[in-house]
């Protein structure tokens, strides 16, 4: 139990995890402000795709069998 408690924080303390977490907290002070640009949301939006992109295919991996 604690062995996958620590993986799960250190996968959290990813340099993916930690952008990804950055740019969640930006957005929602600038939506607070309602200055949310155009360029802002489309980088939101690719970062955001792209990190439940990547866990997604990392469940899909795991569930075929080949994350093993």
């Amino acid at each position: 139990m604690r062995e996958m408690i620590g993986r799960r924080l250190g996968n959290l303390l990813s340099v993916k995890s930690l952008v990804t977490l950055a740019l969640t907290v930006v957005f929602a002070v600038m939506a607070l402000r309602g200055a949310i640009s155009q360029d802002f949301m489309t980088v939101y939006a690719v970062v955001i795709a792209f990190y439940f992109g990547t866990q997604s295919q990392k469940v899909q991996e795991v569930l075929d069998g080949g994350g093993q």
